[in-house]
């Protein structure tokens, strides 16, 4: 595979993982507004009526640590593809890529600034509530994951638009 095409997958699993990341920051925030309902209705003594929270919020856990577990291969391969590579390979004619593949991983941090502020806002609702065994360790250990992974593709994308500059060569300026 040849730098045009990595550039390509790598651009193209920035999307997808962003769009996963927006979706899964959004449900978060959904269960944060019936969390924060529940405890409501637990602390004014009233019976609580979304007796499946619980198991509709561990069954999300679960499936944002699958997803992140299924892309994990790709980009640690894509990394390790990336650094083995020599600086004269990041020809100058790949400079625009490299620049939309920065743009997406900026895109892809802020997808994980909103993520992350969502987890934020249920880990403050939850330090309150005692009544169901919420798997939280398992959101907490995919939203660490989801921070380190953004800001390595972060870096590697810098690396990536760094190169690439270089080697436009002194007659493009």
């Amino acid at each position: 595979m040849n730098c045009e095409e990595l550039l390509e997958q790598i651009s193209a699993r920035c999307d997808a993982l962003r769009a996963d990341l927006s979706a899964a920051a959004q449900n978060l925030l959904e269960f944060n507004r019936r969390l924060e309902q529940i405890v409501q209705q637990l602390h004014k003594n009233i019976d609580v009526r979304d007796a499946d929270f619980a198991a509709q919020f561990n069954e999300y856990c679960l499936s944002l640590r699958q997803k992140l577990d299924e892309g994990e291969p790709f980009w640690t391969g894509a990394r390790t593809d990336i650094r083995s590579r020599k600086d004269a390979e990041w020809t100058g004619d790949l400079a625009l890529p490299a620049k939309g593949l920065n743009s997406r991983a900026k895109t892809l941090s802020r997808a994980c600034d909103e993520f992350t502020t969502a987890y934020d806002l249920f880990c403050k609702n939850y330090k309150s509530f005692t009544a169901a065994k919420l798997n939280v360790w398992l959101l907490t250990s995919c939203q660490n994951d989801v921070s380190s992974l953004t800001g390595k593709i972060l870096f590697l994308a810098r690396e990536i638009a760094k190169k690439t500059e270089r080697n436009r060569g002194p007659y493009v300026f």
